[in-house]
């Protein structure tokens, strides 16, 4: 699980470092960050859907995802019981921050197959790719969002091992191609949403679009049982 430690430990350097150029910038630079951040997180999000939708087997299962799970997220008021309980500890837009930071390191090709291919065969290559990926995340989050952007690393933890725990000791063909194209797809419009979010340009709160994540896992574990 090394590969699992180091995206954890990616995370702390990167936000660490992010805070060391912090002191030293202006909040007009700091601001202009979340805009580049913003910018980012939207091109992230609509690359993902775009290269995936064409991939997809089940062109409605995306809709249904985000018809339901948002919805859910909302009744759990996942979003303002998180922001909060953020704002009165650390910043109100520190859970923006964290969702964003999340979804960019979590969601996608490496951030699904890595722990798989760790756990089946022992190569830990996805996995590093995904730290150095992580690392530079966690500089610009960190530069802008300061020390609380530490709290992703459970996240990352919680989300690299249990689907490590998962492929070692239960399926790892539950991790198939189809399935990380359709965790792939809602994850691509949760990053653009974060992305507007941002950018100011439309404020969702992302945090309860998370429930509509397991959209895709509730349909792949039911088609693969029945």
């Amino acid at each position: 699980m090394i590969g699992i430690w180091a995206n954890v430990g990616a995370v702390v350097v990167g936000t660490a470092i992010g805070c060391f150029f912090k002191q030293f910038l202006q909040e007009k630079y700091i601001e202009t960050l979340w805009i580049a951040l913003g910018f980012a997180a939207l091109g992230v999000g609509l690359q993902s859907v775009i290269s995936n939708m064409p991939k997809s087997n089940y062109p409605v299962l995306f809709i249904i995802s985000l018809a339901v799970g948002i919805p859910l997220g909302t009744y759990w008021q996942l979003d303002d019981r998180s922001n909060h309980w953020l704002s009165t500890r650390f910043s109100s837009k520190l859970g923006e921050g964290v969702a964003t930071a999340s979804f960019l390191d979590c969601i996608g090709a490496l951030g699904i197959l890595g722990p798989v291919v760790a756990a089946t065969n022992g190569n830990q290559t996805m996995l590093y790719t995904n730290a150095m990926l992580t690392l530079v995340c966690g500089i610009i989050f960190g530069t802008g969002f300061g020390w609380g952007m530490l709290l992703e690393t459970p996240i990352v933890l919680v989300w690299f091992g249990g689907i490590y725990l998962i492929a070692k000791f239960l399926s790892a063909n539950f991790f198939s191609n189809a399935f990380v194209v359709e965790e792939s797809i809602v994850g691509g419009f949760l990053i653009a949403a974060s992305g507007f979010s941002l950018l100011k340009i439309k404020e969702f709160k992302t945090l309860d679009m998370l429930p509509s994540l397991l959209g895709p896992l509730v349909f792949f574990l039911f088609k693969n049982i029945f």
